[in-house]
């Protein structure tokens, strides 16, 4: 990558961190769309294991005083499990496809918190488990199901450090497994390893910002917020491969 380039991806991806720390639904819900602006969308979804591998690992490290572990074994397992299907099944699909599929994903999902933001679903272990099931495939097939993952674990009235340490917890072994097939399945290039340190600073400072943020705002005005940017962030996503970005 060009200085330019490289400058203007890793500010993007900082900002992604702090967003995705303190909106509860993780980066990946921005950081995969900035991606495929500057890389090829199977590219795309292997830097993005990466980053969030270094990201949840931040995150664990500064609240893992608030983890939860009876949601992590039950929504974790289920999560693993099917991300490995939906890792595998993106290897199926070309990169123009995924990249139109995850811009719907990301308008229908916003649109459908912001149009009914007191969706609840029973805190029950049923729950947890489709819940897993659901964000561990959209988080493998597209690169992002962090916001699926969190209505699950909002069901159980989390404080915030408990749904942030948790949330990370559960990713950090989505992400592991999803990385793994996205290796074995040829998704690297020289450029996305070289960017390993770079992500690792990023997703340290960005959660360390984004803990900061947390502790002095609303929760609830703050995820408002995040649902119009990803929003936004859908339309752009479809908006570029019809222009050819």
């Amino acid at each position: 990558m060009e200085p330019t380039e490289l400058f203007l991806f890793l500010v993007l991806a900082l900002v992604a961190e702090v967003l995705g720390t303190v909106g509860g639904f993780g980066s990946s819900l921005f950081f995969v769309p900035v991606a495929g602006l500057f890389f090829e969308f199977h590219i795309a979804l292997a830097i993005t294991g990466l980053f969030h591998i270094t990201s949840n690992i931040s995150k664990v490290f500064l609240f893992h005083k608030g983890i939860v572990w009876r949601s992590v074994l039950f929504l974790g397992l289920a999560s693993v499990l099917s991300v490995l299907l939906g890792a595998w099944l993106s290897t199926a699909f070309d990169g123009k496809i995924l990249k139109i599929l995850l811009g719907i994903f990301l308008i229908a999902l916003s649109s459908l918190f912001l149009l009914k933001n007191n969706i609840t679903l029973k805190p029950t272990k049923g729950s947890l488990v489709l819940g897993g099931l659901s964000s561990g495939f959209a988080a493998g097939l597209l690169g992002t199901g962090g916001a699926i993952r969190g209505l699950a674990l909002a069901s159980f009235g989390l404080g915030k450090d408990a749904f942030v340490a948790t949330s990370a917890l559960i990713d950090l072994g989505v992400d592991v497994s999803r990385t793994g097939i996205y290796f074995f399945e040829g998704y690297f290039d020289s450029v996305s390893v070289q960017l390993l340190l770079w992500l690792l600073a990023i997703s340290a400072l960005g959660s360390y910002l984004g803990k900061l943020i947390l502790a002095k705002i609303s929760e609830q005005q703050f995820r408002m917020v995040v649902l119009w940017l990803i929003l936004g962030m859908g339309i752009f996503t479809l908006a570029s491969y019809f222009m050819g970005l």
